[in-house]
């Protein structure tokens, strides 16, 4: 396990702190709540105190007790994910202002 600290800072502006890192795995002491990462996940900063990370467009993908502590993962959702979020978000516009129901 990785004995660095680490730093999260979401796109308003929180800052989950005091995370250790196993893997993908970020694990926290304090409860972590997983509508803190709803729609607040482009950008994130990821830091160790010395090198910065930033990561444009992620995603919660899990958040695990685990005894005393909360594991959490991350991940980058890909060019395609998003090209495939934007088309959904395109058609419904277009059904909206056409007063379509799909």
């Amino acid at each position: 396990m990785d004995e660095k600290i680490y730093v999260i800072t979401l796109a308003d502006g929180t800052e989950i702190k005091n995370l250790r890192i196993n893997g993908n795995n970020f694990i926290s002491r304090d409860s972590i709540d997983a509508l803190i990462f709803e729609g607040n996940c482009s950008p994130i900063i990821i830091s160790d105190g010395e090198n910065e990370e930033i990561h444009e467009n992620m995603e919660l993908v899990q958040i695990t007790p685990v005894g005393e502590d909360y594991w959490f993962v991350l991940r980058d959702l890909s060019a395609a994910e998003l090209e495939k979020i934007k088309i959904q978000s395109d058609i419904e516009y277009v059904a909206m202002m056409a007063g379509i129901e799909i």
